[in-house]
């Protein structure tokens, strides 16, 4: 990957160059505000300095979209009554109750409780909470994954395995070797529909490992609805997390 910079009016764009075997120019900027662009190696690189000037406006949007975002910082939180935390699309406060019995997490009646032995206790009550996103993170990926995989099945895709990571940079990733994928546990924080998306676009990778146009047609004709559904990701749910 090659490092390159243009100026956009009184500011700097850096990105890298992957060349890749695509017949399309593509520009992406991911969650770290590392911004992308892929493109064959017959094109030259004045089309591509003027590709992304010409792109500069819709980058500076989406990079200041993405200045706040970090990976799931357990730091940055206090867990404490009254905190918002994002589930499925929606914000819910957090309800914190000491108890001598059971610690647990519950979603009831639109907001989160934390039962706990110890209120005082910070690495418990991050422990906890990370437990339960996760618990809530394989029921919905693997309802989503049983929703789209017939989508896809008919094109000779076998329904891969679902394994839960914190990612920088990335929602999901298909590992095409290991007929598996990786999805962000951050995408919980996303509307189903989103996650949706998500899945779909892994799904296909098993078709197609890359981002062809022959990938987008499929994804297109599956989902025709996918640049919105990703623009939520985006524009929304990655500026709360």
């Amino acid at each position: 990957m090659e490092k390159h910079h243009v100026r956009y009016g009184e500011q700097v764009i850096e990105f890298i160059i992957e060349r890749k075997n695509v017949k399309n120019v593509n520009l992406n900027i991911k969650p770290d505000m590392t911004v992308s662009v892929s493109a064959s190696e017959k094109v030259p690189l004045h089309f591509i300095y003027d590709f992304v000037k010409g792109k500069g406006a819709w980058i500076s949007k989406h990079v200041k979209n993405f200045e706040n975002v970090q990976p799931y910082n357990q730091s940055e939180r206090e867990y404490v009554s009254g905190e918002s935390f994002k589930y499925l699309g929606r914000q819910y406060r957090l309800r914190v109750q000491e108890v001598e019995c059971k610690e647990v997490v519950k979603y009831f009646r639109g907001f989160i409780y934390m039962y706990i032995k110890d209120t005082s206790d910070y690495n418990r009550k991050a422990k906890l909470m990370d437990q339960w996103y996760r618990e809530k993170a394989k029921r919905a990926f693997h309802e989503s994954l049983d929703k789209m995989f017939p989508l896809v099945q008919k094109y000779g895709i076998e329904k891969p395995i679902v394994d839960i990571r914190v990612m920088k940079a990335r929602w999901g990733s298909s590992l095409v070797d290991s007929y598996t994928i990786l999805l962000n546990l951050e995408l919980l924080k996303a509307p189903k529909h989103c996650i949706d998306y998500v899945v779909l676009h892994e799904l296909i990778h098993f078709k197609y490992n890359d981002h062809s146009e022959s990938f987008y047609k499929m994804l297109y004709s599956l989902m025709p609805d996918w640049e919105k559904r990703k623009a939520v990701l985006d524009e929304e749910v990655v500026r709360e997390l």
